[in-house]
């Protein structure tokens, strides 16, 4: 499938359209969230574009994944201009080789089973506060809501800063947030120029966090404490501005794409009550009143299966961008050294040849009887490879505990005439911010 002999330069780039001079098809990519799919209908699974100013291959499919995400002799890692500036130069996506496998092991501290089991009680309390609020509310605008919840969960548990959401931090991160993806011109008033003005204020607030804990006798028992007290093979670590982009990182991971998924899961069983109703008796049964604990979670096999249809069917991160650094084939096309690759989340996920009905959401495609994702890397909502997502599992546990306390305390149902088309950028999410209605039971 794949050469770098002199005879690969002489086949065939992929078809396609560049687009515009300069900024070719960019406008398009972030405007339509059909517009891998519309490509592939009309070119195939593999096609060429110009997007973020660099000529990309789009290829699409679990082959097309696993060949992106396991070749490092190919491929590098690479974001949009955009996303690169605002991320930082210390943070661990733009990372590459060696540097990138000691300060991944160093971060991996955070989210090992013992970490992640002190961060559940915050987990389950900051998400019955939030259940009680919702519940005095009634009637709610659920996405701005989760937007709060989720940042709450990421500052409290992450860098232990309580009700996150209330400070200005927030609305710095939300603005930040919107111009990950986006056309990086400089000017005060493009969603780029405020999301790096914002870059600039989020830093000063985090190294302020930062320097005051290091003062502390005890780091404690957040992953910032775990990142302080961490050290590599020679005794070093983070280094102050290492731990600022870090932090950005992890708050920006444990909470944007986190509500994207927390908004999939309550859309989509306000539209399945059957699959509601199922995972309530598999709660009723496993946990009944009790406080959850990892235990728990282990049992309920249903539960784990809903969760993972949420992020088969929208994920939160629809595909990723790779750097070609030496020229090779893929099914019979030219790649040449220089241009980008994407390779596709959302579309591999709605391969009619990998999931039966993929439109449906259907938690029992992952039952060991179907085992639909058992083609590798037909199922990637958090990458693969050597840079699968760090906080898997961390998301994972957020979106469980939600879930049970949700499922068996509450009903929901969806308002009518509200605009339920997904918005894609920088997360997917309803464009009316999904209204429903909310009681206990």
């Amino acid at each position: 499938m794949t050469t770098t002999t002199d005879n690969s330069r002489t086949l065939p780039l992929p078809p396609g359209n560049f687009g515009l001079p300069l900024i070719g098809e960019t406008v398009e990519f972030l405007r339509d969230p059909d517009f891998i799919e519309k490509r592939q209908k009309k070119y195939g699974s593999i096609f060429k574009t110009r997007i973020f100013g660099a000529d990309s291959i789009a290829i699409v499919g679990a082959e097309a994944n696993r060949f992106i995400l396991t070749n490092n002799q190919y491929f590098a890692v690479s974001w949009p201009p955009s996303t690169k500036i605002l991320l930082g130069p210390n943070s661990l996506t733009l990372q590459e080789g060696s540097q990138h496998q000691s300060r991944r092991k160093l971060l991996s501290y955070a989210f090992q089973p013992k970490a992640l089991a002190g961060y559940l009680p915050g987990m389950e309390k900051i998400t019955q506060e939030y259940l009680q609020k919702w519940e005095k509310i009634n009637t709610l605008t659920w996405y701005p809501e989760l937007r709060n919840y989720t940042f709450d969960v990421a500052s409290t548990l992450l860098i232990s800063t309580e009700s996150g959401s209330q400070t200005s931090l927030s609305k710095l991160f939300k603005d930040w947030c919107d111009g990950l993806f986006s056309i990086p011109l400089a000017l005060p008033w493009t969603k780029f120029g405020r999301a790096l003005r914002c870059r600039k204020e989020l830093l000063a607030a985090i190294e302020k966090i930062v320097l005051s804990r290091q003062k502390e006798q005890e780091p404690g028992k957040d992953a910032l404490g775990l990142m302080l007290q961490a050290r590599d093979e020679e005794g070093n670590g983070f280094t102050l501005p290492e731990l600022k982009d870090q932090v950005l990182l992890l708050l920006f991971a444990g909470h944007e794409t986190l509500n994207s998924a927390l908004g999939t899961f309550c859309l989509s069983l306000a539209k399945y009550p059957e699959v509601r109703e199922k995972l309530r008796a598999e709660i009723s049964q496993v946990v009944g009143n009790d406080s959850l604990t990892l235990e728990h979670f282990k049992q309920m096999t249903y539960l784990e299966m809903a969760i993972k249809e949420v992020l088969r069917i929208v994920p939160p991160v629809g595909g990723g961008f790779r750097k070609v650094v030496k020229s090779c084939e893929y099914n019979g096309y030219y790649i040449p050294e220089g241009w980008n690759v994407l390779y596709q989340i959302g579309r591999t996920h709605a391969d009619e040849s990998i999931y039966y009905q993929p439109e449906k959401f259907d938690p029992e495609r992952f039952s060991p009887e179907r085992s639909e994702d058992k083609k590798p890397f037909s199922y990637v909502p958090f990458g693969g490879g050597m840079r699968e997502c760090l906080g898997k599992a961390f998301a994972q546990l957020v979106m469980k505990v939600f879930a049970v306390y949700l499922v068996r305390d509450y009903s929901w149902e969806l308002l009518p005439e509200q605009n339920l088309e997904l918005v894609t950028i920088p997360t997917p999410h309803p464009k009316d911010g999904l209204k429903v209605n909310l009681q206990h039971i």
